[in-house]
């Protein structure tokens, strides 16, 4: 596999990058649901929380540079060709999942630094976006929340719509971004 995409396939970066974001994604939401399990306060509980927002943090940071990957790259081409709706569709639903990886993390940053907690980065601390404001931070996490709940519908429609377009439409979208070739 070429390292950069061709019009047939994505390259190795691309298809690193899908793939790395989705374990992130998976190992943020596995580590928020899981804290519930321990009481609050509890070692295990703020380990659990404070692996959610660095690996959150990671996410926000490997985005940005997903997005400029994708700039400087060409996008190969589904065949056969799908209907311009649904083109169109898989565009907005691309933007609403950058969006999503970009507005969780800045809002989780933002919810600890309105709380006045430090916000950990693997032995680092990102410095506060804003300054402690408790009503602030309930708002955000309100919002943060149910963001992260739709999120679930999120990735899980993106990825069923991969598996309609293999399975029932029978065209190359999803081995265009798979590691290696199958059928």
């Amino acid at each position: 596999m070429d390292w950069r995409n061709t019009s047939e396939r994505y390259g190795l970066v691309s298809v690193a990058f899908h793939w790395l974001m989705l374990l992130l994604l998976i190992a943020v939401y596995s580590c928020i649901e899981l804290r519930e399990l321990y009481p609050k306060g509890s070692d295990p509980r703020e380990a659990f929380k404070a692996w959610h927002f660095m690996l959150g943090l990671t996410v926000f940071i490997l985005v940005w540079i997903r997005l400029v990957a994708q700039l400087l790259q060409v996008r190969p081409e589904i065949l056969p060709a799908p209907p311009r709706w649904q083109v169109l569709g898989g565009r907005s639903m691309h933007a609403i999942l950058y969006f999503f990886m970009i507005a969780m993390p800045l809002m989780g940053w933002l919810v600890l630094s309105a709380s006045g907690k430090p916000v950990p980065f693997f032995g680092a601390t990102f410095p506060p976006l804003v300054a402690e404001n408790e009503t602030l931070a309930k708002a955000i996490k309100e919002v943060h929340e149910v963001v992260g709940s739709a999120g679930y519908f999120l990735i899980g429609l993106h990825a069923l719509a991969g598996l309609f377009h293999h399975y029932i439409l029978r065209d190359n979208t999803l081995l265009r971004i798979s590691p290696k070739k199958f059928k």
